[in-house]
Formats: structure tokens, sequence, C-alpha cells
């Protein structure tokens, strides 16, 4: 999805959707408890629940307000939503969503990441940024053999 629009600033109109496959709810949860705690992370709020721009404020307000800009996720929040936003992701989940976020790739269990990347040839986002290095051959060796 691209955002075409003319007019506005913001996070929103500098840069194109990012997608990418998640493997199970597990997963998906740890995707949602990183977006929902954008702003926590960033040291703009206390509390994930106050920033008044987020989905989780959103969410927590009854009924939702007019316009209604929230869609129905594919699971129901686990107990407890609000508590586990706030609770910082582990270095490993916190670095595997934002190489997932900026790269495209799938997250999931190795296994399963390589199998999906075959699948649905995402095996690009797999592989390092820019020209693969050149190895360095041991001393006295011909490098046009």
């Amino acid at each position: 999805m691209w955002n075409n629009k003319t007019s506005g600033m913001g996070h929103v109109y500098q840069q194109r959707y990012k997608s990418f496959p998640i493997q199970d709810d597990e997963h998906f949860f740890v995707v949602c408890r990183y977006v929902e705690r954008n702003a926590l992370r960033a040291g703009l709020v206390k509390r994930a629940e106050d920033w008044r721009w987020g989905s989780l404020w959103r969410w927590l307000q009854k009924p939702e307000p007019a316009p209604k800009l929230l869609s129905t996720w594919p699971l129901a929040r686990l107990p407890n939503w609000v508590r586990r936003v706030n609770e910082a992701l582990s270095k490993p989940e916190l670095e595997a969503v934002q190489l997932c976020a900026q790269r495209g790739q799938p997250l999931g269990d190795e296994g399963w990441v390589e199998s999906i990347a075959r699948r649905l040839n995402l095996e690009s986002t797999m592989r390092p940024r820019g020209r693969p290095r050149v190895r360095n051959l041991p001393s006295g060796a011909n490098k046009e053999a």
C-alpha cells in the first residue's frame, strides 16, 4: 500500500506501508505489543495507554470515539493486555521485530522463516543489504583459477 497524499507531514507520509508474514499467534502478539508501545519506548509517555494517538488508548475508550478507526483483530487480546504492552519486549524480540519491519522478512521460528521466505520469494529479505563481500583468497592462490 502506498500513501500518495500530496499534503501532510509526519511518519505516515514518509515511507511506504510495511508488512511481513508472521508465523503464529505468539509472534502476532509480539508485533502488536511492539506497535502499541512505540510512544512508551520513545519516552513520550509513562504508560503506553496514555498516548492519545495510539491504538491502545483508542481501544480502551468505550465506546470507541468517532470516527471508528480500528479494525477488529483476528484474535482476542490476551488477558492483562495493557500490563503486557507496558512490559518491555526482550532484546531478541525487539531486534527481530525491528529487522522484519525494516526488511520485510518473515517473523517466526528459523525453520518456518526459511521455508516461507522460499515459498513467497522473499529470500532477498534474508540476505544482508549491499553487494556480497569478496572473500580473501589465501596468499599465493591464483585469483583467476
